[in-house]
């Protein structure tokens, strides 16, 4: 196989060494030569501007192109991807917005070629447990689902191009898309009716009333970033020093904004009611500024009742607030961790059930079976799954700006694409 990679930032670093187990790197594109130099270091493939990756795929005869670049982006380069007679692998979301998903699904149509969406959540094998053990409490009634963002994960959304709605779609189509699959993947269902609301609590301009800001623009150079624990320092983490700090002077992209500078466009406090087709029920809570991180996520069952704490840190150490290495989830966190599941059925004994191993690198060891699956042609996510994803966090922002309840029907068709 021979594939080529668009958006040479942190993520594509872990999609170089997975693919390279199946095939060969032709061609690497990024709107900043400067990554694309600096990934060069580590992956010897020609470089190109994103803007020729049409020429890229043609000159290096690319068998599957993977997508990782802004979020609003995708589905310009998976629809270059399809027309060329790729394959596609893109990373979640697969898009942010009703019509660039349609642009994706009529050009997988068209050119008869596949897009798979990365969604390495499914593959962690606590989370294949669940799908498991589910059938043993009946049929799905309700499902509570609370995640929680810590003050170093959380506080990264803000401080780089994540924080402008119109290149991420807001944390509920960016982050939440993972969780959004999941429910849609457990349940076998996909949303009906949603309702939300959300507001900028912690972050942005807010953070002068809760007392946490300080008056500078980006950590870099300045003085009063030193120690403040929301900021994170690019000369002190090689990998983000190489591809952010040393790659500016070509696009005047900064990775390490005040979280609490103006310009925040995106909330960090998310409610959302779903209906799903199947008559189930979700009420989900997103918080992107919590003291610890992890997710709590129960479902009620015509048999019982399935519940699931998954503890990933149990707090933020003093002092490395700021992003320690690399890619979140890529490495284990250094604070403690924990996790639970537990049945319930009715008149009996809550019964611990013993948790699935996995490792605490590489996102629980889902990134190495994600991309195992994507090649084997078993389970991995297809374009479908990723609209169904979108649904959720389009309607739901739909929401938040309406303060209606929106059918997902009505933004997004899908009936079409499903016969």
């Amino acid at each position: 196989m021979r594939f080529a990679i668009v958006g040479t930032g942190a993520r594509a670093q872990m999609w170089a060494r997975e693919l390279a187990r199946y095939g060969e790197p032709v061609g690497l594109a990024d709107t900043n030569p400067g990554r694309i130099a600096a990934f060069q270091r580590h992956v010897d493939a020609p470089g190109y501007d994103a803007a020729d990756v049409p020429k890229m795929l043609a000159n290096e005869k690319v068998d599957v192109l993977l997508v990782s670049t802004v979020d609003a982006t995708h589905d310009t380069y998976i629809v270059a991807g399809l027309e060329a007679g790729c394959d596609v692998i893109t990373e979640k979301p697969m898009t942010v917005d009703a019509p660039r998903c349609v642009r994706i699904l009529e050009a997988q149509r068209r050119t008869g070629k596949r897009v798979t969406v990365a969604f390495n959540y499914r593959f962690h094998p606590v989370h294949q447990q669940v799908k498991q053990l589910l059938p043993q409490i009946g049929e799905i009634g309700s499902v509570h689902f609370e995640w929680l963002l810590d003050v170093r994960h959380g506080a990264d959304y803000f401080r780089r191009w994540h924080r402008d709605k119109a290149n991420s779609g807001g944390l509920l189509v960016h982050k939440a898309t993972h969780h959004f699959d999941l429910v849609n993947w457990w349940l076998g269902s996909s949303p009906e009716l949603v309702s939300a609301q959300g507001r900028l609590f912690f972050y942005g301009e807010q953070g002068a009333r809760h007392g946490y800001a300080r008056d500078y623009e980006r950590a870099h150079g300045s003085p009063l970033a030193q120690d403040d624990p929301f900021a994170v320092h690019l000369e002190q983490t090689p990998d983000l020093k190489e591809l952010y700090l040393e790659a500016e002077e070509h696009d005047g992209y900064h990775r390490d904004l005040n979280v609490f500078a103006p310009g925040v466009t995106i909330e960090d406090d998310l409610a959302v009611l779903v209906r799903y087709h199947s008559g189930a029920t979700m009420s989900y809570h997103l918080t992107a500024y919590s003291p610890w991180e992890g997710y709590r996520i129960a479902f009620n069952g015509s048999k019982g009742r399935l519940e699931l704490d998954m503890i990933e840190s149990d707090h933020v150490a003093p002092g490395i607030a700021g992003m320690v290495k690399g890619h979140h989830g890529t490495e284990a966190s250094p604070e403690g961790g924990s996790v639970s599941l537990r049945l319930r059925h009715f008149w009996q004994r809550p019964e611990e059930v013993p948790v699935a191993a996995y490792e605490r690198e590489g996102h629980g060891g889902a990134d190495l079976r994600m991309v195992s699956a994507i090649f084997s042609g078993e389970g991995a996510a297809t374009a479908l799954d990723g609209a169904r994803s979108l649904l959720t966090g389009l309607a739901a922002n739909e929401s938040i700006a309406t303060q209606r309840s929106v059918r997902a029907h009505d933004l997004l068709n899908l009936t079409e694409w499903e016969s």
